[in-house]
């Protein structure tokens, strides 16, 4: 796999669906740069951008919802210093172009700088992490329909005591141009699925639910009957075991995270403390750590953009950057952080592919993309059984982080109690409240079973969505306090 090697026939798409139909080449493009450069404007881009996207919900064995949408655009940014100045237009035009142009160059002086407009476009491509196909034309409709159906069924069998199952499916197909101020111009075609299934069990007039689902860049064809029954078990299991659950105790203790998804944790206690902005800007509660142990020996945390096929991965980042793995944290020592081309040049630090964008109507900024802790090397047997007594995470829902001081709070969706080495019963209303740098420093074993989500995630920054992939292996973590029911 050559990191950055031109995909020309992604180019050649892009033209075919960006610039073509609305009387545009290259030409114009490096024109209506050359307009902002008539001002001391640093850098400058346009981001170019079709999205076609499709949802449908089954409730009842009845598909109660359907959407479509088709919606295209483009973004002009000017950078002069830290001043950031961007326009967008959802019409493509030469005319709209020169409008937003105009506008964004209001940050700088009149006058040239130093800085020129590139006098031709240099093709420049990403990675080849997918294909470049159109996951909405892999099924018809009556196809997708079904595929809801058969989810749904297999749900309903697993256990006479689910009263309810609710089952959606989405795709998006996206289709992106960045033209940049020093000549490169780089295209990514973007498929991206998922299928989530949601059960309500309900035992002695208690109901419970429990949820499971995945995706990733592909297309539907993905979601052969084996996924989709991985899924409604997974569902149905975390449905049934809720119904089983006590209150969960309150307090200090120690809890064991489950590989996979609670890395969720990960993501929201580390990973955005570690993003390029709130570093430069001192906010964050890692700035000016380089260097310095913020966690046990034996952590290791990457960032990292080219795993195939996953949610969290990008041929290439919003400015057109081909996507890398980034060490953040190396044995404890922080290495790195997550950097967009603005905080990598104000910071003097290396590029690191991680600018992100919800659409074209919104700026870029750092961003994670599949952020997962390395495996070490203890059996998660020998885990649990060192624990006297503890919580057992496997699962996580809604959880929100301070990262201005690190201060965390989780939710635990399915986790059970650990008694004398063993797992007993499961509890329900766990919550996980700390500070990152503090827990990530009382990791006392790390499994070797690392594992990846299975393709949920989303993150969000400052009113921005996007996909993102965590992971991580079983871990032990000593005095956590505990906020339960009991």
């Amino acid at each position: 796999m050559t990191p950055f090697e031109p995909n020309l026939s992604s180019l050649a798409v892009a033209r075919d669906v960006l610039l073509t139909p609305f009387g545009l080449d290259e030409g114009k493009l490096l024109r209506t740069l050359g307009t902002m450069f008539t001002h001391k404007v640093d850098y400058a881009d346009l981001y170019f951008q079709f999205t076609k996207s499709e949802g449908w919900s089954l409730e009842e064995g009845i598909v109660k919802t359907g959407s479509f949408s088709i919606d295209q655009g483009v973004g002009v940014r000017a950078i002069s210093g830290e001043k950031t100045a961007f326009a967008y237009s959802d019409e493509i035009s030469e005319i709209a172009l020169l409008d937003a142009a105009a506008a964004t160059r209001t940050i700088a002086r009149a006058g040239a700088g130093r800085v020129k407009v590139a006098g031709a476009t240099q093709p420049t491509g990403g990675r080849s992490l997918y294909l470049p196909r159109d996951p909405l034309a892999s099924l018809d409709a009556t196809a997708k329909v079904r595929l809801l159906e058969r989810v749904e069924k297999m749900a309903r069998a697993k256990d006479p005591r689910v009263v309810q199952v609710m089952a959606g499916l989405a795709g998006e197909y996206d289709v992106v141009l960045v033209v940049r101020s020093d000549g490169v111009i780089a295209a990514d075609i973007r498929p991206l699925v998922r299928v989530s299934v949601t059960v309500i069990a309900e035992q002695n007039g208690r109901r419970e639910t429990g949820s499971s689902g995945g995706g990733g860049r592909f297309d539907y064809g993905y979601f052969d009957d084996a996924i989709l029954e991985r899924y409604a078990d997974e569902a149905v299991k975390s449905a049934l075991v809720n119904l089983d659950a006590r209150p969960a105790p309150a307090g200090p203790m120690t809890i064991v995270l489950g590989p996979g998804w609670p890395g969720v944790l990960l993501h929201e206690a580390v990973g955005h403390g570690l993003e390029g902005d709130f570093n430069r800007k001192g906010s964050s509660s890692y700035a000016g750590m380089m260097g310095q142990r913020v966690a046990a020996k034996g952590v290791t945390v990457v960032d990292d953009g080219t795993l195939q096929d996953r949610r969290g991965s990008l041929n290439m980042d919003d400015e057109g950057n081909p996507t890398q793995c980034t060490t953040l944290i190396e044995d404890g020592i922080l290495r790195g952080y997550i950097q967009d081309t603005m905080n990598a040049r104000l910071m003097k630090m290396p590029i690191t592919g991680n600018a992100r964008r919800e659409s074209f109507a919104h700026l870029p900024m750092p961003r994670m993309t599949n952020t997962y802790m390395l495996a070490g090397d203890r059996d998660p047997a020998e885990i649990l059984a060192s624990v006297k007594n503890g919580l057992y995470a496997v699962n996580f829902g809604g959880g929100q982080v301070d990262i201005t001081n690190g201060k965390f709070v989780f939710s635990a969706s399915e986790a059970y109690m650990i008694e004398d080495g063993k797992i007993t019963y499961p509890v329900k209303g766990a919550t996980l409240i700390g500070n990152g740098p503090e827990v990530m420093n009382r990791i006392s074993m790390i499994g070797n079973d690392m594992a990846l989500d299975s393709g949920v995630g989303v993150c969000g920054k400052e009113g921005q969505s996007i996909p993102v992939g965590v992971g991580q292996p079983t871990l032990r973590i000593d005095g956590v306090t505990v906020g339960g029911t009991a």
